[in-house]
């Protein structure tokens, strides 16, 4: 690659650092007007949380949702590579971010902070705080980077695996999630709930 095009490049993922920044930063603007929290009420700096039904649950940066944000990042790495193939990886990067963000926004509105805890195992979903939108965030731009890297095969095959591990560690996974919201099936609900 001559050195011109070197430079280019750099300047091209430069902008693109900042474009994606600017969107985080969007992003969490919009969560504070929802009133979203910072991070966990319980005031630890706690990295990760396991389970799924606790209190901690969306109050971290990462719980095991971030499974389901990084293969948000590979579905858009498809989507984008299909309808707009001829747009740099930079540009479908940060529309891809863009589309995370506004996901992260909408997931935290009352409609559908209600619509996880009437419809589906989230009986005691309070919304995400900012920390752990962030941590989605980052979750999806790397399931777009690995998708990018790895390429169509091998993301399907993570996609297939990550489905079947979420699942038997917390009932859970993207497509059930998305199930759930759009049409809840009882008999999924109830074997989703946690033995008490």
């Amino acid at each position: 690659m001559p050195a011109s095009s070197e430079g280019q490049s750099t300047v091209r993922g430069s902008w693109s650092l900042w474009l994606h920044a600017a969107v985080a930063i969007a992003m969490i603007a919009a969560l504070r007007l929802e009133d979203r929290m910072w991070w966990c009420a319980c005031r630890r700096w706690n990295l990760w949380s396991s389970d799924v039904w606790g209190a901690h649950n969306s109050q971290h940066l990462v719980d095991p949702y971030a499974f389901t944000h990084l293969l948000h990042g590979v579905g858009f790495w498809w989507i984008l590579r299909l309808v707009a193939a001829r747009w740099s990886v930079w540009w479908r990067s940060l529309a891809t971010a863009v589309l995370e963000a506004l996901w992260e926004v909408w997931e935290n509105s009352p409609f559908i902070i209600e619509r996880y805890r009437q419809e589906t195992a989230a009986q005691g979903y309070l919304g995400d705080t900012v920390l752990n939108s962030i941590g989605d965030l980052l979750s999806c731009l790397a399931g777009f980077w690995i998708a990018q890297r790895i390429g169509w095969r091998w993301s399907i095959a993570l996609f297939v695996v990550t489905e079947i591990v979420l699942a038997l560690w917390i009932r859970d996974g993207l497509i059930l999630n998305i199930l759930m919201l759009i049409w809840p099936i009882e008999a999924i609900k109830a074997w989703q709930m946690p033995a008490s």
